[in-house]
């Protein structure tokens, strides 16, 4: 059967499941009893075969979805929806001592839903080693794979408690797998106190999860030729993971504050070295020293100055204005901070030697901007928009 098609007979199945344990046993239950009042052994017996015959026909289903080997990371939600319906139904049965065989037959289903679960939750790992698209996000934007990773990780943490048991369950019959995520366990307790000691098998996989993203979007981020676009689209990318962490409790605790704090310290350092490329130079034209020949302010150099920066102010804007920074604190952050460095260094550039030049036009030549005209240009920066950028040109 087509997904599409599977999905809507696995909602029925579990529709008929719920039925079955929240109704159908207990009344069935209550009859016999009220038929054979005095006879107990028998209410049981009859209650116990039609349980059965009837269960039976309901494992089939979950049996027979398991067989097939292949399903895509997508395909977990429902199979976790198959598990904690068996869960209950195992439940259901459990009063019932006289069906043990049938509740032990109802643990292997789970179980074996489990299995099935453990395997497809690591095709997220496999989808993750698998990109290896080498053409980079236009504009530094947050990439496709870490939005599917983050919103795949956060919908699967609303199934935590369950996922924690199926890959519980799993690795307690998995003998090397076990010694080798144990290993990775004793790994993680020694790089990484905060993170929690009773570290489960789920949480030891997540932290593997968020490690291949990260190696992932690092290698991804040495396709972009320009250093600065390579930091702001490390930014981006970091920006989304931590705010998704931080919008998932089951997720934060488990990578806990030290990997929280690295990845903040990490986001400033993609700052700094973001503005150390794209600023430098510019600021530099902005520099006091080195303008005076035999004592005096040469104009010659002067109005070098003042070309140079308008050149690569130009080329900055042009440029930036068409990546994309779609988080509006870091936006902010970013034009605050560019502002910060850029609007006191012209201001103080501009005051002391615009008296230099004659008035006129002469002087507007090489005065191109106000500092409220850089300060207004800046805020333009980091909006995507190439269509805003062609007009803006257009009407200068």
């Amino acid at each position: 059967m087509d997904w599409e098609s599977l999905e809507g007979e696995i909602d029925n199945w579990i529709h008929i499941v719920k039925y079955c344990t929240t109704n159908l046993f207990s009344v069935e239950r209550k009859l016999c009893n009220s038929v054979f009042p005095e006879h107990s052994l028998i209410a049981q017996k009859l209650f116990c075969d039609l349980a059965t015959s009837l269960t039976i026909r309901l494992l089939n289903f979950p049996n027979a979805i398991v067989l097939i080997k292949q399903y895509s990371a997508e395909k977990l939600f429902k199979f976790l929806d198959i598990y904690e319906t068996l869960r209950d139904l195992t439940s259901s049965l459990d009063s019932e001592l006289s069906a043990l065989d049938l509740i032990s037959e109802t643990s292997e289903t789970q179980r074996s839903v489990g299995v099935a679960a453990v395997t497809i939750f690591c095709q997220l790992e496999n989808s993750i080693k698998s990109d290896n698209g080498r053409i980079p996000v236009a504009s530094g934007a947050v990439h496709p794979l870490t939005r599917y990773t983050m919103n795949y990780l956060k919908y699967a943490c609303e199934y935590k408690d369950t996922l924690e048991r199926v890959f519980q369950q799993h690795y307690e019959t998995e003998g090397s797998t076990r010694r080798k995520v144990q290993k990775q366990e004793s790994k993680n307790a020694v790089e990484d106190n905060d993170r929690i000691p009773k570290t489960s098998h789920f949480s030891v996989k997540l932290m593997m999860v968020m490690d291949l993203l990260d190696a992932k979007i690092e290698m991804k981020s040495k396709f972009y030729r320009d250093p600065a676009l390579r930091y702001i689209f490390l930014m981006n990318n970091g920006r989304y993971i931590l705010q998704k962490i931080k919008g998932s409790t089951d997720i934060d605790e488990i990578m806990g504050p030290s990997w929280s704090g690295k990845r903040t310290s990490d986001l400033r350092q993609y700052h700094k070295n973001y503005q150390r490329e794209t600023w430098r130079k510019v600021l530099q034209c902005l520099n006091h020293e080195g303008l005076q020949t035999n004592g005096k302010v040469s104009k010659a150099i002067l109005k070098g100055r003042f070309k140079n920066f308008n050149t690569l102010f130009d080329e900055i804007h042009k440029t930036q204005s068409i990546w994309m920074v779609s988080d509006e604190q870091l936006k902010s952050e970013l034009r605050v901070s560019i502002s910060a460095v850029v609007i006191p260094a012209y201001r103080s550039f501009l005051g002391r030697f615009k008296p230099h030049f004659d008035s006129g036009k002469k002087a507007e030549k090489y005065i191109k901007y106000q500092p409220e005209d850089i300060e207004g240009l800046i805020d333009k920066l980091f909006e995507g928009n190439m269509t805003s950028m062609g007009r803006r040109r257009h009407n200068n």
